[in-house]
């Protein structure tokens, strides 16, 4: 497995409407897309910092990730991703090593990314996302 770089930092947020003017007006970072994932029950927002993105995510139901993980945790850093030549192999070559995967094949994302998922249980405490841009 390659990784390039760190593809974004989610953050879970209640609100999209409450938290983009903090990255706007204070931070000074423009929100450049919204977009709506609408099987991961969740709409996002994206800044980027270098090159590095910002992803907020949103829940859009009640029954979703984000929404469990802000009633557990409260808003915040939600998942780390990084970016991957070939999802597909990450995940394989990961799970061989023993860690817990969440997706055991890569799925699409925001963006039209293809990403997998890492258990925070075999990851020290941290969600990890591989991340691949199949226009790359």
């Amino acid at each position: 497995m390659q990784i390039s770089h760190i593809e974004h930092i989610g953050i879970a947020v209640k609100s999209l409407a409450d938290a983009i003017p903090y990255y706007e007006n204070i931070l000074g970072i423009k929100c450049y897309a919204t977009e709506v994932v609408a099987d991961q029950k969740v709409k996002t927002a994206f800044f980027m910092v270098g090159q590095t993105k910002i992803e907020l995510l949103e829940p859009t139901s009640d029954d979703s990730t984000i929404a469990n993980f802000i009633e557990k945790r409260g808003e915040g850093i939600h998942h780390v991703a990084f970016c991957v030549d070939d999802a597909a192999a990450a995940l394989n070559e990961v799970g061989e090593k023993g860690v817990r995967l969440i997706d055991k094949a890569p799925r699409p994302g925001a963006e039209g990314l293809m990403i997998g998922f890492l258990h925070p249980k075999s990851t020290g405490g941290v969600l990890t996302e591989l991340c691949e841009d199949p226009n790359k």
